[in-house]
């Protein structure tokens, strides 16, 4: 098993890599070199070249952009932060140990699981094996749901919501007012909201998620509704191969990859290359604030 100590120790050595490259200066004495402290980019760039993931997960990285991404909506070592339906934690791999090194503590909130079919469960147990119960190299998570009679985190606490490819779900659920609202609820005055969707702009699709694709407009109207500020979109997860119009909606695309209108039934004539060739989708990625007043006070 892969510890807290050795995750670091390897994570000093990638940096004293980086450092040679330039990401870092040099200096003539190497215990100094070794114990001089990583920048927010280099200590993100070790964690993803960790040995705690693996091939296919960092064959992502490309698509995602997990470094610039968590930069841009302002992540830092010390933040309580809630990863809103972590799925099976990829995300988490990198969030997790990021935090565990600077005392930050992750709220990991996943769907409500009363009601819950046996292979979501599954799902949530796997979960909470691979992550919670291995605090030596992912720290201090907590498991909390989002759902009626359930909070993400207490209110108030959080420093960064993050959500990605989530909202077309709670749309679907009929939940996402409810979801921002608890988003918000969550957060400190001056807290950050940041979301990365499936991107529907320039296409001409329904604006109810159900392909997976949302338009911008919609999500920050959504965001403002609850009370957001609006505070900057990137293109750090754009895909402009991506023409959107695909069979099975966004599935289509990796790394689903789905084949036929029955999900998990696959189809074997079906030609994957051009969709193979798209890579993931075309992504907006959000930032909201929850306000602050003058004197510091929450906005109402």
């Amino acid at each position: 098993m892969i510890t807290r100590t050795t995750l670091w120790a390897g994570l000093i050595m990638a940096s004293a890599g980086l450092a040679a490259c330039g990401g870092e200066p040099e200096t003539d004495n190497p215990a100094e070199e070794e114990a001089a402290p990583m920048d927010d980019a280099a200590r993100l760039d070790a964690i993803l070249a960790g040995d705690h993931r693996t091939d296919e997960e960092r064959a992502r990285d490309q698509y995602r952009h997990p470094k610039e991404t968590l930069l841009f909506f302002g992540l830092e070592p010390d933040m309580s932060v809630v990863e809103v339906y972590p799925g099976g934690g990829w995300y988490t791999q990198v969030i997790a140990p990021y935090l565990a090194k600077g005392d930050g503590k992750l709220y990991a909130a996943s769907f409500n699981p009363g009601g819950a079919s046996e292979r979501a469960l599954a799902a949530l147990d796997s979960y909470r094996e691979t992550y919670v119960e291995n605090p030596e190299l992912y720290g201090d998570i907590e498991m909390t749901a989002l759902g009626e009679g359930e909070h993400i985190a207490p209110e108030g606490s959080a420093d960064l919501v993050l959500t990605f490819r989530n909202i077309h779900s709670f749309m679907g659920a009929g939940m996402a007012d409810f979801a921002f609202e608890e988003f918000y609820r969550a957060l400190k005055p001056g807290g950050v909201l940041g979301i990365v969707g499936h991107r529907a702009d320039g296409a001409d699709l329904p604006d109810d998620g159900s392909t997976g694709y949302l338009y911008t407009d919609d999500v920050v109207a959504m965001a403002e509704a609850a009370g957001f500020d609006f505070d900057a979109a990137s293109e750090i997860n754009a895909n402009a191969k991506d023409t959107k119009d695909h069979p099975f909606g966004v599935w289509t695309l990796p790394p689903v990859r789905r084949s036929s209108a029955v999900r998990g039934q696959d189809n074997p004539g079906f030609d994957r290359a051009h969709y193979d060739s798209i890579g993931e989708s075309d992504r907006f990625t959000l930032k909201f604030r929850k306000p602050i007043a003058a004197d510091g006070a929450l906005l109402e």
